[in-house]
């Protein structure tokens, strides 16, 4: 196992002393980044975006919901009980912004129920789509939804009575559940029992096709088959309400600062407790009554600050299953990726590459060329070695059986793993060990540092020379991301650029610091963080001699502090700054004295902008990088990363043509504006 870099050692020094933004200049993150997910929700409500495609958009927002309280807000959580138990100040109320989380979700989640039964279910009806409940069932319905249960879902309803002190169960993390009011049949007066029944959407698709006539296309949810079915279930019991529940289990692992000890041990102990951590998020159908719903979160030892009211329905990222019923014309006219010419199914990739770089723009071009460049490399004799960084991979990758195949064809490969991946650690672990197996040459993370360049090389040899090919780029190896994220990449022969790369590979390989400093490639643990700050000063300098002076940041995220003041130094010594961020930003645009030369755009459109790209004006000699890091700390500070200069001049020009083509955008683009996010 490899020890942790000495990250104290590595942060370059800065060329301007930095000073901390005031608190008043800096948006929080954690409400930055639910203003983000509104943005989101918002592309549900937009009637010119094709009707399933609307619906996958709930889908999204309620996934990217439930991953900020699985982490973010357990975070949160373990930080508030940490400061109550040390009794240590903090600078900022964690019960306060735990309050203000809660409230704009709810807010946002009044939002989400009006689109879906307001807007979306009546548009759906009109093309003859009808989400039924089931007092709207037929007979011929009724009788279906009734063999169904017995047929498809007995086995897994659990049903369990609810008796205080008595009988408790636990809640599966992410399960829906249904928490049922009931009275005995053999008495007229009474308390009220309680009792919960799963709904095992972990097992049954959530969307049931219902019999239907006249053109009809009847579909009716899980959770209502098994409402129905409920007075089944509890036969001596009259059945007044259900009520559907579900609860959100911390999923940090919490183990990224540790730097002894097996980590791969320690990652596969921590996945074993995900699904056992404590709660982070209960919701609940806010209709129920207050007994019940003080009666459940005293049986599940439930803190009332963490209970969510949502809406009939929960899990809604279950939306992406929503049937289509083959009606293509309620989505998006498809895009057929264009085939990169130069290098796709050519047999000689690697020359075309030798000749000059090539930039891949995903999902515009097709993701083929990036497979191939693995592919091709496996089978060629003269190449040797194949190197690779694996952050993120498809389940299903030619680009993993391409290396395996490359090692029994007698060359050496080395993939660098990072098994911190969030919710990917699983999925790592387990190509990690079908690549040793196949002989593949694996490094594991750092303790306390992520790995998250995106960086692939070969090396092969050409009379009697090695030659190194690199594929750089701002998205992970995965071929199903490739299909939605839209990221760049180039594929180089440039020794300026292949030679800095071979060092990251050998610090990656060896944890030893490479004896000569990278002046091409800002590296993360090195002359990232510096050498952007450089960049930025550089600018700020030409400004104050009165020469043109501009900075355009496009990232998914900014949120260092360090990094934001000098954007605020910049904005204030003239420079013109544009900024195209699709999730947190903590910056204030806008604002006078402050930023008012910095103009901030989020894009949330039909696919999810990643790729990170950096221009400064240099006098009119444009400095364009693309990275895989983003403006926050943990890219900036406790991650590998790679940013790489763009040296040909016609991709140069693709990428300010890309640039200019986002900030002119009219239509998808929204102002992160100082008064408002």
């Amino acid at each position: 196992m490899t020890k942790a870099p000495n990250t104290k050692s590595r942060e370059p020094k800065l060329v301007i002393a930095p000073t901390m933004p005031a608190a008043n200049t800096l948006l929080d993150r954690d409400m930055s980044w639910l203003a983000f997910n509104f943005r989101v929700l918002q592309e549900a409500k937009d009637a010119s975006v094709p009707l399933l495609e609307r619906i996958k958009f709930l889908a999204i927002y309620s996934s990217n919901l439930d991953e900020f309280y699985k982490v973010r807000v357990a975070s949160l959580r373990n930080l508030i009980y940490v400061s109550k138990k040390t009794k240590k100040e903090l600078d900022y109320d964690p019960i306060a912004l735990l309050q203000s989380i809660h409230e704009t979700v709810n807010r946002q989640q009044r939002e989400f129920n009006r689109i879906f039964e307001e807007e979306l279910l009546p548009a759906f009806q009109k093309h003859n789509i009808r989400l039924l409940r089931r007092l709207d069932l037929d007979g011929e319905q009724l009788a279906f939804v009734e063999a169904y249960f017995q047929s498809h879902l007995l086995p897994f309803v659990q049903p369990v009575l609810l008796i205080k002190n008595k009988i408790r169960i636990f809640l599966t993390n992410a399960s829906l559940y249904l928490a049922i009011r009931m009275a005995s049949k053999d008495r007229r007066t009474g308390p009220e029992e309680y009792a919960i029944v799963k709904i095992p959407s972990d097992y049954v698709a959530r969307f049931v096709v219902l019999p239907s006539e006249n053109g009809h296309h009847d579909l009716i949810m899980l959770d209502d088959i098994i409402r129905h079915s409920v007075a089944w279930m509890f036969p001596g019991y009259r059945i007044i309400e259900t009520y559907s529940i579900k609860l959100t289990r911390d999923a940090e692992l919490y183990i990224e600062d540790e730097f002894s000890g097996d980590l791969i041990a320690k990652i596969k102990l921590s996945l074993q407790k995900r699904s056992v951590g404590p709660a982070s998020r209960f919701v609940y159908d806010r209709d129920m009554p207050p007994e019940l719903f003080s009666f459940l979160l005293e049986m599940f030892e439930i803190n009332p600050l963490d209970a969510i009211p949502e809406g009939r329905y929960h899990n809604n990222y279950d939306f992406f299953k929503f049937p289509d019923f083959e009606l293509d014309q309620l989505k998006h006219k498809k895009l057929p990726a264009l085939p990169l010419k130069e290098l796709q199914n050519m047999p000689n990739l690697l020359d075309k590459i030798r000749e000059r770089d090539h930039l891949v723009h995903v999902p515009y071009h097709s993701y083929e060329s990036v497979i191939q460049f693995f592919e091709r490399a496996a089978i060629d004799p003269r190449v040797t070695h194949i190197k690779l960084v694996q952050y993120r991979v498809a389940k299903k990758s030619r680009i993993m059986n391409a290396l395996m195949d490359a090692v029994r064809l007698g060359k050496q490969v080395t993939v660098f793993i990072e098994v911190k991946a969030r919710f990917d650690e699983e999925a790592n672990l387990h190509w990690g060990e079908q690549l040793i197996e196949a002989g593949v040459h694996v490094h594991y993370s750092f303790p306390g540092v992520k790995v998250h360049a995106k960086l692939a090389m070969v090396r092969r040899m050409e009379e009697g020379q090695p030659i190194l090919y690199a594929y750089l780029g701002t998205g992970n190896f995965n071929e199903d991301t490739a299909r939605v994220y839209s990221d760049l990449g180039i594929f180089t022969a440039d020794r300026r650029l292949t030679t800095e790369m071979a060092r990251v590979f050998s610090f990656l390989e060896t944890n030893k610091r490479p004896e000569s400093a990278f002046e091409h490639l800002l590296v993360g643990q090195f002359n990232l963080r510096g050498g952007l700050e450089k960049l930025i000063d550089r600018e700020i300098a030409h400004a104050k001699a009165g020469k043109p002076a501009s900075i355009i940041i496009k990232a998914n995220s900014l949120q260092d502090p360090e990094m934001i003041q000098r954007l605020y130094n910049a904005s204030q010594a003239g420079v013109n700054i544009k900024l195209i961020i699709r999730g947190i930003c903590c910056l204030t645009a806008g604002k006078e004295g402050l930023s008012e030369n910095i103009h901030a755009i989020s894009i949330v459109d039909r696919y999810l902008e990643h790729a990170r790209i950096f221009i400064f004006h240099n006098d009119g000699q444009d400095d364009i990088y693309l990275s895989s890091a983003d403006m926050m700390t943990r890219n900036l500070s406790f991650r590998v990363e790679v940013a790489f200069p763009i040296y040909d001049p016609e991709i140069r020009r693709i990428i300010l043509d890309i640039i200019q083509i986002q900030l002119s955008d009219n239509t998808k683009a929204r102002l992160i504006h100082h008064s408002r996010n």
